[in-house]
């Protein structure tokens, strides 16, 4: 099964997650939803069923206590001009915790890491961005660089199994570890 760990956004917050989409509405992105919204701390890639407890296990002793986080600000990846990717940027203790995560992991035969972690949400995919339509898309990147989501208490990490479908991504939370 395809599986991830992550930190989801809590029910208060989907509401200026939903805002902030509408925002980006002309340009025709893939957006997620809100609902849906979450920081991936570790794609697991295709991992055998009979792993799942172990991993589970693995998860409840990583070592990194709860924290608070201020959702802030928009971006994107990999650069504005060729974004593929738009973004909420999350402050606090992620990259501690995502250090726990690759060390309480470390013994398993997970998908290699490839890009540098940074804490983020995507909000939405970006397909086509008509040249006609790119110094709007900047404009508006500028304007909402700073844009406040709000605070958020991060108490947990979840163990998610991610099954793809035509009409988007279905999540199904599998654990959840209490940070200690």
């Amino acid at each position: 099964m395809r599986a991830f760990v992550a930190v989801d956004l809590p029910v208060e917050l989907h509401e200026k997650i939903a805002e902030i989409q509408l925002k980006f509405n002309e340009f025709k992105f893939k957006f997620v939803n809100p609902e849906l919204v979450h920081i991936t701390m570790k794609f697991l890639g295709e991992v055998p069923e009979n792993k799942i407890p172990d991993i589970s296990r693995a998860l409840d002793n990583v070592k990194c206590g709860p924290f608070s986080s201020h959702v802030k600000g928009i971006g994107v990846f990999p650069k504005p001009k060729f974004a593929k990717v738009i973004w909420l940027g999350c402050g606090g203790n992620f990259d501690v915790l995502y250090e726990q995560i690759e060390k309480s992991l470390s013994s398993f035969e997970l998908e290699p890491t490839l890009h540098r972690f940074s804490a983020h949400a995507t909000l939405a995919r970006v397909k086509y961005l008509p040249k006609k339509k790119k110094a709007d898309f900047m404009e508006l990147l500028d304007e909402l660089k700073d844009f406040e989501i709000g605070h958020m208490d991060v108490r947990s990490i979840k163990l998610k199994k991610s099954t793809l479908t035509p009409n988007g991504p279905i999540y199904e939370d599998l654990h959840e570890a209490s940070l200690q």
